[in-house]
C-alpha cells in the first residue's frame, strides 16, 4: 500500500522508483474479476452496487434543504451503465435568486463576518474532521456519480479536500493588514474584508476538489457563497455542505444549486447581488460567464479554464520512468484533467522505443468498474463526453497521425473507452491542438531546445507543462521558457495545498489555492486619520 499512501499526499503525486511503476495494486487480477482492456468481459457483468446512501438531492438554501422553486427534477447518471442514480432538483433563475438573497443577508446581518477569525478556523476545522470521518461514504458518492476509480476518491481526492480544508483554517485567523508610514500627520491603514456573496461554479471532473478549492478560501475570509455544481455531479456537494453546517456554519453561509449552465449558472454570473464569482470549466464557456459579469455589474472573476499541457520528455530521459510518467500525466482521471499531459513531445533520439514501450503500458492499463480494486480508469463522465472523445480519434487517423493502440469504446454499455495512443503526430492536427479530455494521447517528435519551446509555446493555451530530464541546466531553461502558470518537473499532478494553480493566456485568469486564492476573496481599503501633535509617525 505504499504507494496509496503516496497519492494521499498530494492528489497522486506519482512516484518514478521502477518498484512504483504501477498506478494501484495489481495482484491477483483474475480473482478481482478485472480485465486488461484488451477484453471486454468485465463490461458485461453486474456492476458493483455502491454502500451509500442517497439521502441529499435537494437544493440548499439558507441552511435547509428544499425544492426547487419549479417543483423541476433531472437525473445524475451512472457513468458506468447509463442508468439514472437519482433525481436532484434542478435549480433555475428564481432559485439562484432565493440562494443569493439568503447569502446576502448572512452577510450583511449575520455572524459569520463578524465572528473572530479564530472561531471561523474552528468551524473550518470541524468540517475537515466530519470530511474525513465520512470518507467512505463521500468517496462512494464521488466515484458513483462521475466513474473515476473509488481507490483514487478514497485514497487521494477526499484526503485532499480534508487537507485543504485544514490549510485554509489555518489561514482564517491569520488575514491581516498594514499600517503604512505616511508623509505627513497621518495615521494610515490597509484594511482587508471580505468581499461579500461569492458566486462560484464548479466542475464536474474534481467535483470536491474544485468545491474546496473554492469555497474554502472564501470561507476563511468571511464570505458568504452560493456554489452551483455541475449538472453531471451534483450528489456529493450536497452531502459536504451538510457537514458544514453540522460543523456549525451559520445559516446562508453556504448555499448549493444543483442545476444548468445556461440557467443557474447564467443567473448565477449575471446576479447584481454577487460581489464575486470564480468559474473552473471549459474556455468557451469561461468567456460567456466573463461577459455576463462584465454585462451586470462588474464583478470580478477569477477563471481556472482549459489546457493542452506539453509533457517534455529529453533525451537523457530514463524511457522506462518517462513513459510511465507520461502516461500518468495523460491517463489520470480518464484523460478528463484540464492539465493533463496532452501533448507529449519525445527527443527523435528516443523516440520509437517510447511509442513502443508507451503502446505496452496502454495494452497494461486496467479499465472497468470503478468500485473495483485496482481498476485504474472507469468510464468517461456521459455520452456527450463519450461521443465528443471518439469524434477526436475519428480526426486523428483521418489527418495522418498514426494510431498505436486504442481508438475505440469498450463494452457494450457504459462510457468506456480504450486507452488511445497516436503517434507522428504534427502540431497543425487537431488533437494536437483542441482540448480532448479524455484517455487520447498524443506523441510528437523534436530534435532540440530551442525548437520544443518554440512548439510548446505555440499553443492558445497555457495552465501547465511536464518535463522529463535529468539535466537540470536544460529544466532550468525550460521552466523559464514555457508560457504555463504550473511546471512538474520529473513529477506530474502535485498539487500541494500552497502551492497557486492557474493559467497564461486563454487557461484563465487568477490563481487558486494557496495564498493568492484568498486575495481574490478581500476587498483591499485604505482608511487615512488625521493626528494632532504625534508622538512619532
Amino acid at each position: 500500500m505504499a504507494a496509496a499512501k503516496r497519492i494521499a499526499s498530494s492528489l497522486i503525486a506519482r512516484s518514478l522508483s521502477t518498484s512504483s511503476r504501477s498506478f494501484l495494486l495489481r495482484r491477483g487480477d483474475a480473482a478481482l474479476g478485472i480485465q486488461r482492456f484488451g477484453t471486454a468481459a468485465a463490461f458485461e457483468e453486474q456492476p458493483i452496487k455502491p454502500s451509500v446512501q442517497i439521502n441529499h438531492t435537494q437544493l440548499l438554501i439558507n441552511g435547509n434543504f428544499v425544492d426547487s422553486a419549479s417543483g423541476k427534477t433531472f437525473p445524475t447518471l451512472d457513468p458506468r451503465t447509463g442508468e439514472v442514480i437519482a433525481h436532484v432538483a434542478e435549480g433555475d433563475a428564481e432559485d439562484v435568486n432565493r440562494a443569493v438573497a439568503a447569502a446576502r443577508k448572512a452577510f450583511d446581518e449575520g455572524p459569520w463576518p463578524r465572528m473572530t477569525a479564530y472561531e471561523r478556523s474552528r468551524i473550518l476545522l470541524r468540517a475537515a474532521d466530519l470530511i474525513e470521518k465520512h470518507n467512505d461514504e463521500i468517496s462512494a458518492l464521488e466515484s458513483w456519480d462521475s466513474g473515476k476509480p473509488y481507490e483514487q476518491s478514497a485514497l487521494a481526492e477526499i484526503p485532499l479536500v480534508v487537507r485543504l480544508m485544514r490549510y485554509y483554517a489555518g489561514w482564517a485567523d491569520k488575514i491581516h493588514g498594514l499600517v503604512v508610514p505616511a508623509d505627513g500627520p497621518h495615521h494610515v491603514q490597509v484594511l482587508h474584508e471580505p468581499i461579500g456573496v461569492a458566486g462560484q461554479i464548479i466542475p464536474w471532473n474534481f467535483p470536491l476538489v474544485m468545491f474546496a478549492w473554492k469555497v474554502g478560501p472564501a470561507l476563511a475570509c468571511g464570505n458568504a457563497i452560493v456554489i452551483k455544481t455541475a449538472e453531471q455531479t451534483p450528489l456529493s456537494a450536497l452531502y459536504v455542505a451538510r457537514l458544514f453546517h453540522e460543523a456549525g456554519l451559520p445559516d446562508g453561509v453556504l448555499n448549493v444549486i444543483s442545476g444548468f449552465g445556461p440557467t443557474a449558472g447564467a443567473a448565477l454570473a449575471s446576479h447584481m447581488d454577487v460581489d464575486k464569482l470564480a468559474f473552473t470549466g471549459s474556455t468557451a464557456t469561461g468567456k460567456v460567464v466573463l461577459e455576463l459579469a462584465a454585462r451586470s455589474n462588474l464583478k470580478p472573476v477569477t477563471l481556472e479554464l482549459g489546457g493542452k499541457s506539453p509533457m517534455i520528455i529529453l533525451e537523457d530521459a530514463d524511457i522506462d520512468n518517462a513513459v510511465e510518467l507520461a502516461h500518468f500525466a495523460l491517463f489520470f482521471n480518464q484523460g478528463q484533467c484540464c492539465c493533463a499531459g496532452s501533448r507529449t513531445f519525445v527527443h527523435e533520439r528516443i523516440y520509437d522505443e517510447f511509442v513502443e514501450k508507451s503502446k505496452a503500458r496502454a495494452l497494461r492499463r486496467v479499465v472497468g468498474d470503478p468500485f473495483r480494486k485496482g481498476v485504474e480508469q472507469g468510464p468517461q463522465i456521459d455520452n456527450e463526453q463519450f461521443n465528443k472523445i471518439l469524434r477526436y480519434i475519428k480526426l486523428g487517423k483521418d489527418s495522418g497521425a498514426s494510431l498505436v493502440t486504442g481508438g475505440d469504446r469498450l463494452g457494450s454499455k457504459g462510457f468506456y473507452i480504450q486507452p488511445t495512443i497516436f503517434s507522428d503526430v504534427q502540431d497543425d492536427m487537431v488533437i494536437a491542438q483542441d482540448e480532448i479530455f479524455g484517455p487520447v494521447q498524443t506523441i510528437l517528435k523534436f530534435n532540440n531546445l530551442d525548437e520544443v519551446i518554440r512548439r510548446a509555446n505555440a499553443s492558445r493555451y497555457g495552465l501547465a507543462a511536464g518535463l522529463f530530464t535529468n539535466n537540470m541546466d536544460h529544466a532550468n531553461t525550460l521552466m523559464r521558457a514555457l508560457k504555463v502558470g504550473t511546471i512538474w518537473i520529473n513529477c506530474f499532478d502535485v498539487f500541494d495545498a500552497a502551492l497557486p494553480f492557474g493559467g497564461f493566456k486563454m487557461s484563465g485568469q487568477g490563481r487558486e489555492k494557496g495564498i493568492d486564492s484568498l486575495k481574490a476573496y478581500l476587498q483591499v481599503k485604505s482608511v487615512v486619520t488625521a493626528l494632532k501633535n504625534p508622538a512619532w509617525l
